[in-house]
């Protein structure tokens, strides 16, 4: 069928609005999508959207936040931290990112102890958190402390030499009491000679090494706290036994000596008896955790048998370690004819068991005992992570349980592990078995082709 001019003509001009109206359609949808966006995660454990816990926490908080990453000019690593920080802007618009290169302020540098890994600062409603490390748990635990603006006391037991909370002496608490005050957790000194009984409305007992021994009142007192519920953190040192019957109430005991560390030399730290914690055991107060721990003078601790608490060892020694009897002076080596004790050694437990200590509403009393209180004094607080390891103490111990815990995003199938054997056979398959076939392949038509 011939088509006529005026035919042709109308095809012509069909087509030509359809093209006008794809093209205007084309145009439309990209300015939608400069205006609008829409995503969906097709992850096997959506590795790449925040979590429910964590987006109905961004809609709860009503003022912004700035975020504040002391990192240097390192492409790939503010890569990721901007990835990150994008699926929180998504919910949260407010939320201002502002990247410092640490050289460019040293003496803000030296202010904040920022070391070569660099410092992430929070900050929300006049508060700030501290991060060296980030990631989605992390920073939505950092935001929900934050938003936390309901105050709790804290009571530290004083008048017997122990570690004042307000001292500034190396040995105090002055500055670990600092850290609680700016997260709204008043410590209180008490001296139970003077006062007859624990405030009521403290969250926490707090115990560290005495100089001399308590008045039998005032164990007395202690040891009805304790029995009544209460939560306690006790801060002992090698060789200090004022508070024994503390410790055997509870089912503990120190080993004879002080805790060495041979492997602290790998971390460039000549005293043995300097101890790092970095592996540790599953438990609230450090999931998540993956920073160095310094334990300066610590005693290594055994739970009985006989105890009435569930008890998990928190921290332990590394294997190179062991509980040194004799004085730590020249070389030094393990001895096990003189009550000493091969490492690994727990020198941290973290005790529960139920309780009623308002008397109505059954609650977990938690206890953490630790074998060295100088981790959390004026001297040693800055060191690396015992800062962030002490509030994490104190906020399992006092209930602060809406720390969230988001699940790890682990992409998996992400990886292969081949041996040598099957690398070497696909390469041999790669570099030589196909490119012969595909020779033969050609040469094979190319004989047919020809014997046409």
């Amino acid at each position: 069928m011939k088509l006529s001019p005026h035919k042709h003509q109308q095809i012509r001009v069909k087509n030509s609005l359809i093209t006008l109206a794809l093209l205007c359609l084309l145009i439309s949808l990209a300015w939608l999508s400069t205006r609008y966006s829409t995503e969906t995660d097709i992850t096997n454990n959506s590795s790449n959207s925040l979590s429910v816990a964590s987006k109905k926490l961004l809609a709860s908080l009503p003022d912004p936040i700035r975020i504040t990453a002391y990192i240097k000019k390192d492409p790939a690593l503010r890569s990721q931290i901007t990835q990150l920080l994008n699926r929180y802007k998504r919910h949260k618009t407010d939320l201002v990112l502002t990247f410092i290169d640490p050289d460019s302020q040293p003496e803000k540098s030296r202010e904040l102890n920022i070391d070569a890994a660099g410092l992430i600062i929070v900050e929300y409603q006049g508060r700030s958190e501290k991060l060296n490390f980030i990631d989605e748990s992390s920073l939505t635990n950092a935001l929900l402390q934050l938003a936390n603006a309901e105050e709790r006391w804290v009571t530290f037991l004083t008048g017997h030499g122990e570690r004042a909370p307000d001292g500034i002496a190396n040995f105090d608490l002055g500055q670990f009491g600092k850290e609680l005050e700016r997260r709204k957790i008043k410590a209180l000194a008490i001296n139970l000679a003077t006062l007859p009984a624990i405030p009521g409305n403290s969250a926490l007992l707090v115990l560290t090494a005495p100089a001399v021994l308590l008045l039998p009142g005032e164990l007395e007192l202690l040891k009805r706290y304790i029995l009544e519920g209460g939560n306690l953190l006790l801060l002992t040192d090698p060789g200090n036994h004022h508070l024994d019957a503390i410790e055997q109430l509870l089912g503990l005991r120190q080993l004879p000596g002080i805790l060495v560390d041979s492997s602290s030399k790998l971390y460039g730290i000549n005293d043995p008896s300097f101890v790092l914690g970095s592996d540790y055991s599953a438990h609230p107060i450090t999931q998540g955790f993956k920073t160095i721990t310094v334990y300066p003078v610590t005693a290594a601790l055994e739970v009985s048998d006989e105890t009435e608490f569930k008890a998990l060892e928190l921290l332990k020694s590394a294997t190179q370690s062991w509980s040194e009897t004799g004085p730590i002076a020249g070389k030094i080596a393990f001895d096990a004819d003189h009550d000493e004790k091969q490492g690994p050694l727990a020198f941290a437990y973290a005790l529960t068991r139920p309780s009623t200590s308002s008397g109505q509403v059954p609650i977990e009393q938690r206890i953490v005992i630790v074998g060295d209180g100088d981790f959390l004094s004026n001297a040693y607080l800055g060191n690396v992570g015992n800062l962030d390891m002490g509030l994490r103490m104190i906020n399992w111990l006092i209930h602060d349980d809406r720390f969230i815990d988001i699940p790890a995003k682990i992409a998996s199938d992400k990886s292969l592990q081949l041996s040598t054997l099957s690398v070497g056979l696909i390469g041999f398959g790669f570099l030589v078995v196909i490119p012969l076939l595909l020779l033969g392949t050609g040469f094979y038509i190319w004989r047919k082709r020809k014997q046409r």
